[in-house]
């Protein structure tokens, strides 16, 4: 079926159940970032590849939610499709919850799978049929239509080393523990796939490209649960749960569990669980706030912090061989945008080697005009060539034991117009301004947007994403609470205070529409400075080692303290970098990290 056809046959079962709205969102039973192929259901329907995006279908309408990240794609993957974009963000768009309150008809019910919507806004939407004298629908219409639709998968469990995670699951838990006791919460039920592996140091490919496990946990003052696949746990992974107190239960029998809990507290984050979940919490009080696992393992501890630093050396070697292949070979051999994102990765997993274990999103490579779409994905049967002219933007890291890298160069592949230099120098000195940024304890990634940001409002410019975002440890490469943004949403409530150990992202870019993209993306470790009359003051170590190509800057642009920032950096790059280089490719490095 075309995309028309399927949203016919869900319209047909709608009717059976009686819905008038169904929403589709993009997520699974953990409200996690990335989902498998079985929770692909929006891209099923729609058409749209996009990472985050919610579909509205009605009897006579039918809407796709999207950030600004996916606008031109969308454009294009909606086209003839009858489904009309929605640019969430946009002025004069209606956020999804009031787009589905203004379509409901009275007497209407809006329908939904209760195990991918969060319980807040399932509850949200409970009481928006309510008003309009109608009910919520808990179904999954997907079944009924998607008759190829992929298996739910529980891959096999290995356990992190406590060399790599700093400290073991007991120690964890117990850190878990404490946060109960001052909430006096008797049983905190845990559903973030991120949190869970994070807390039991394990790991699995439950999710591409994210390491995580399928699971629920359960922890209370006497007991540990998790409720995961026992088929996918091996001896040594089944001997470190018991060893550390946790107990395996069947991934199903979570809703059984909170159905029969007794009279208690429970802390469950309505932000996160899932509507049919929450539902089954009946008999107890509840705290609905974040788990204590989001800050603790936002801030990582110093095994961890070691570790990431090799991880990023690893990493940054392997780009700089990428960027030395490229402007070597560019305009002598065929490559296509396919082609660089495979040997970028080919390229991680040689110098990785048994530290390497696979990429940490989908690359993005993307030509030109590709990359003014900010999560292009290249089709290898039908994606550009590269050309000795124009520039390549490449998105790409890795998820080592040592940790997890994210980076984004943008290449100078030969001449390149006027524009796209003064857009490149600006989004350089955005990416450094930021880095170099001192600030009093307590600030928030809201406060520090504008050091990149500002310089491109002053130049008329802006990008529709944030400027940065947390990074796990080989867990999620997009990781919270904390970032670096200035919109604030009913999705995306304030930031965390930036604790010392926090890794964020900065990444600063341009895109214009139809001609190019830039971004620059480095990582920084929060840190503490010196301490002065009016607080502690606080800091960024940039921990991303890698060359900007200096081919794409307009030196006349930068004002003194940009081409300092600059040069200590590359001074950096070629220090951490050079005693694993020789011969040409030393040679390359020396002319790549030059001041300027």
């Amino acid at each position: 079926m075309n995309t028309k056809e399927k949203i016919a046959a869900l319209r047909e079962e709608m009717k059976k159940e009686k819905i008038s709205v169904y929403i589709i969102p993009t997520s699974d039973f953990h409200d996690s970032e990335y989902v498998s192929p079985y929770f692909m259901t929006r891209k099923y329907f729609s058409g749209f590849t996009g990472s985050a995006g919610t579909l509205v279908v009605s009897e006579n309408e039918a809407a796709l939610f999207t950030d600004g990240r996916y606008f031109i794609q969308a454009e294009n993957q909606l086209r003839g499709s009858g489904i009309v974009l929605m640019k969430s963000g946009e002025a004069g768009v209606p956020t999804v919850r009031k787009y589905v309150s203004d379509i409901l008809p009275k007497d209407g019910n809006i329908g939904f799978d209760g195990q991918v919507v969060t319980a807040e806004t399932g509850r949200y939407y409970k009481k928006n049929a309510e008003e309009k004298n109608g009910a919520i629908v808990d179904i999954d219409l997907a079944d009924r239509i998607w008759t190829d639709r992929p298996q739910l998968e529980h891959t096999e469990i290995y356990l992190l080393d406590e060399k790599y995670s700093g400290k073991s699951a007991a120690d964890k838990i117990s850190e878990v523990r404490e946060k109960m006791s001052e909430k006096k919460a008797d049983v905190h039920i845990i559903t973030a796939l991120d949190e869970i592996s994070w807390l039991f140091n394990i790991r699995a490919d439950d999710i591409k490209c994210c390491p995580m496990v399928l699971s629920y946990a359960v922890i209370t003052e006497s007991s540990v649960l998790l409720f995961a696949d026992k088929n996918a746990c091996g001896k040594k992974v089944l001997e470190y749960l018991d060893k550390n107190g946790v107990t395996l239960r069947p991934y199903d029998e979570i809703y059984d569990y909170a159905e029969k809990l007794p009279d208690g507290r429970v802390w469950i984050d309505e932000k996160r669980a899932n509507f049919r979940l929450t539902g089954s919490v009946k008999n107890c009080g509840t705290i609905s706030e974040p788990s204590p696992a989001v800050l603790l393992k936002a801030v990582k501890n110093p095994v961890e912090i070691e570790n990431i630093r090799y991880a990023h050396l690893l990493d940054g070697i392997a780009v700089t061989k990428f960027m030395y292949w490229l402007k070597t070979n560019i305009g002598k051999t065929r490559i296509t945008e396919s082609d660089a994102a495979n040997y970028i990765d080919s390229l991680r997993c040689k110098v990785g080697g048994e530290h390497f274990i696979a990429p940490s999103f989908d690359t993005i490579s993307a030509y030109n005009a590709n990359a003014a779409m900010m999560h292009y994905s290249a089709d290898s049967e039908n994606c550009a060539v590269l050309e000795p002219k124009g520039i390549l933007l490449v998105d790409s890291g890795g998820h080592y034991f040592e940790g997890t890298t994210d980076i984004t160069r943008t290449f100078a592949l030969g001449e390149v117009s006027d524009e796209v230099r003064y857009h490149f120098t600006l989004t350089l000195r955005a990416m450094l301004n930021l880095a170099a940024a001192r600030f009093m304890y307590g600030c928030r990634g809201e406060n520090l947007d504008i050091l990149a940001r500002g310089i491109m409002w002053e130049n008329g410019l802006d990008y529709r994403c944030g400027t940065g975002h947390g990074v796990g440890y080989l867990l999620s490469v997009h990781e919270g609470p904390n970032s670096f943004r200035h919109k604030l949403s009913e999705n995306r409530p304030m930031s965390a205070v930036l604790e010392e150990g926090m890794i964020t992202t900065d990444e600063p870019g341009v895109y214009a529409e139809g001609s190019h993209g830039i971004r620059i993306e480095n990582e920084l470790l929060c840190k503490k400075a010196e301490k002065c009359e009016y607080g502690q003051v606080m800091k960024f170590e940039t921990i991303t080692y890698a060359p900007i190509d200096l081919d794409c800057v307009d030196a006349a642009l930068l004002e003194s303290k940009d081409r300092e920032r600059i040069n200590t950096y590359h001074k950096t790059v070629y220090e951490k970098l050079s005693p694993h280089f020789e011969g040409d490719e030393l040679e390359y490095l020396k002319k790549c990290t030059r001041a300027i």
